[in-house]
């Protein structure tokens, strides 16, 4: 009883100074949006935090994480789902209390029902009747949400052992949260070893959030900030339900596609092997660049077709029904496969032998000085197999998604297969020569078939294997790399690569560079709304990410505003792990550098690391080298590579496509929908990428 009173005195004492202190936070001027101050205010004690996180990263991979090993691989997955349920059951009244508070008395009634119907049909709680049969869905309700409610502010950010983050508020609702579970009161030994199992099976769902944060991000302790601010602004406001975010919703606007401010009379003709000797201004920036249009002449725009012509189509993908070019592009998130993670075993388990668990991790050194290059592979059985090797979308590291499913499907036509990171991914800038700055091309180019010739080198010693054919597959700016280093090899022929398939390349890099700022730039239309908007936006990714069986279609649910907001925040935090990693900052101390690139878009970037290292002299002399058409003999001579593009790519325009096929003639297909890799799901894309891979085609290619 004496606990009870210290416990509940403490936290009218929380309460009172949390009330008192708490200040309205004005929001900092920035070019993009600090997302965790916005939700979160100032970092107050950011060097504690930052040690405590990197403190409990240690606890969890040495104590905490193999604990949770060992009972994902005693108990199956069907049987932890089970103990989920029976835990979600034996939480009941805390979800009711807090509906009571809240004056949520119609949620409250519904889970008084559903703890009735899945204690007795549902076995405890082992299986939801309440929801399959009386078509009653959970709430995902606790203190903290009552106290929200009761207009008690949050307090400072805090990471503490165990928790990781939190603020008081949350601390409070917790400790309110131990105080209205009923297995609190229970303390028998048979009791407390089946609570055991129960903390062991809900805490374990936190290893694939530190798996993310940890091997995506330069910086997993602003992600992890980040991420509970959004999490918890959610839960806070009820978003996380569907008839919040029904009520919510935004009809759909379509928006008009950016257009270039192309000069294309005055500008270079791509197939000349040398740069105008131009005066150089003492302080070139990228805006000049773009401001100097396509490199593209005339002759070469007239020669496809007519001037007036429009692009037409190579594949149709009928009833695609677009929306917006940046939401068509979030479409993408679709291209999956199902069987990649298929397995009777939790992901943690020694026993799950499902094809991702098949995917190896090693690594090699290209400097001696600097850290090991990280990189993923799935080897063939037997002594010769062909290879492919998998160039992701810019910023996109070894553990990429789609490079899995790619691997799935290069693994069932009879390949090995080699995963790299990007060469815009801050994993590999670690592993490069000190000075290395990504983002030119060719430069890349040279390291990454550096590294590739490294890696299957180290595999075929290793394996004692040969490798019989090879192909090379990038997408987006990982696209781009391959037709560069197809254009190196064609030179100096070292990988002895049969073939090289390119989706979605950008034609000229910075047109795609600006687009994309255009678009990270846009969030701050409306700043009064902003934290609702973003939130809101964020919840719907959330649900969808939870049960893909929400979205009954292809058509996603967001706006070209909420797209742009989606894809601005995840370009810029790439953009942001580059320039982290660049200046060699600390993750355990307070990071000034914030203050900077919270400011800094990708023309800011290009202006500050890419333009000084190889002293341009001309605007146009920047544009040309970074652009396919510094390739174009190549794309115009050779037929061992294949370019997948749509004529709605939002990071290419219609007079650089026609360029393009100008140049590639047949060895470009153009589909008549899907953005930028907005059509990676479709089965007339896969069926037409499984013939491009076929063994028999690879072998005839090489011939």
């Amino acid at each position: 009883m004496k606990k009870h009173i210290f416990l509940l005195t403490l936290i009218l004492l929380l309460n009172i100074n949390l009330q008192v202190h708490a200040k309205e936070i004005a929001r900092v001027n920035t070019k993009y949006p600090d997302y965790a101050f916005e939700y979160l205010g100032p970092d107050k004690f950011e060097n504690m935090n930052r040690k405590m996180f990197s403190f409990d990263l240690k606890l969890n991979k040495y104590v905490i994480k193999p604990i949770h090993i060992l009972w994902a691989s005693i108990m199956p997955q069907y049987g932890m789902d089970r103990i989920s349920g029976i835990c979600k059951n034996i939480e009941a009244p805390i979800r009711i209390t807090s509906c009571l508070l809240q004056k949520d008395f119609k949620s409250s009634g519904h889970e008084v029902v559903r703890f009735l119907a899945n204690s007795t049909i549902g076995l405890g709680g082992m299986f939801d009747p309440a929801n399959h049969f009386l078509k009653i869905k959970p709430v995902d309700e606790d203190m903290e949400q009552a106290l929200c409610k009761c207009h008690v502010k949050s307090g400072p950010y805090l990471v503490v052992p165990f928790l990781m983050s939190t603020t008081p508020r949350d601390l409070i609702g917790k400790a309110l949260d131990l105080g209205l579970n009923p297995s609190s009161y229970v303390g028998l030994p048979v009791v407390a070893m089946a609570k055991a199992g129960l903390t062991l099976n809900k805490s374990s769902d936190i290893q694939k959030l530190v798996k993310i944060i940890e091997s995506n991000y330069a910086d997993p302790y602003l992600i992890a900030r980040e991420f509970y601010g959004f999490n918890n602004y959610i839960k806070n406001s009820n978003l996380d339900r569907d008839e919040v975010l029904n009520t919510m919703a935004t009809p759909y606007n379509e928006e008009t596609v950016i257009t270039p401010n192309s000069n294309i009379a005055n500008t270079l003709t791509p197939s000349s092997s040398k740069i105008q000797n131009e005066s150089t201004e003492t302080a070139l920036k990228l805006n000049d660049i773009i401001k100097s249009g396509s490199h593209a002449d005339e002759t070469v725009l007239r020669s496809y077709d007519n001037p007036n012509s429009k692009l037409m189509a190579d594949m149709i993908l009928y009833d695609y029904n677009p929306q917006s070019p940046v939401t068509d592009a979030m479409r993408t998130a679709l291209f999956d496969n199902p069987e990649i993670n298929k397995s009777f075993w939790n992901d943690l388990s020694i026993w799950n032998k499902c094809f991702e668990k098949k995917i190896k991790t090693s690594d090699i050194n290209i400097d001696p000085k600097r850290a090991d290059y990280q990189f993923k592979y799935v080897m063939q059985k037997g002594q010769t197999s062909p290879v492919a090797i998998i160039y992701p979308s810019i910023g996109e590291g070894i553990n990429s998604h789609h490079s899995v499913v790619l691997a799935k499907m290069f693994y069932d036509a009879g390949y090995s297969v080699i995963i790299q990171g990007s060469s815009f991914h801050w994993q590999f800038i670690k592993s490069m020569p000190k000075g290395y700055a990504p983002g030119l091309p060719e430069n890349d180019a040279q390291y990454l078939r550096m590294v590739s010739s490294k890696i299957i080198d180290k595999l075929q010693n290793k394996y004692n294997c040969k490798f019989t054919n090879k192909i090379m597959l990038g997408t987006s700016y990982g696209a781009l790399t391959t037709l560069f280093v197809a254009n190196q090899e064609s030179k100096n022929n070292t990988l002895n690569i049969d073939k090289f398939i390119a989706i979605n390349p950008p034609v000229e890099l910075t047109y795609a560079m600006r687009q994309i700022d255009k678009n990270s730039e846009d969030w701050d239309k409306n700043p009064m709304n902003f934290k609702n908007k973003t939130s809101y936006t964020a919840a719907k990714i959330m649900k969808i990410y939870k049960d893909k069986s929400s979205l009954k279609t292809e058509t996603l649910p967001f706006t070209s505003e909420e797209a742009k907001l989606i894809t601005g925040l995840l370009m810029h935090q790439k953009l942001a792990d580059v320039i982290f990693t660049l200046e060699d900052t600390c993750r355990c101390k307070k990071c000034p550098i914030y203050s900077n690139l919270y400011n800094m878009g990708y023309e800011d970037y290009a202006n500050k690391y890419l333009l000084p290292s190889k002293n341009y002299r001309t605007a146009d002399e920047m544009n040309f080298e970074t652009s396919l058409y510094s390739i174009a003999y190549y794309l115009e001579n050779s037929s061992n590579y294949k370019i997948y593009h749509s004529i709605d790519d939002y990071l290419v325009n219609s007079n650089e496509l026609k360029i393009l096929k100008k140049y590639s003639k047949n060895k470009l297909v153009l589909m008549s929908n899907g953005s930028h890799l907005g059509f990676l799901y479709r089965p007339e894309f896969l069926q037409e990428l499984q013939k491009d891979i076929a063994l028999e085609n690879i072998k005839t290619a090489s011939k």
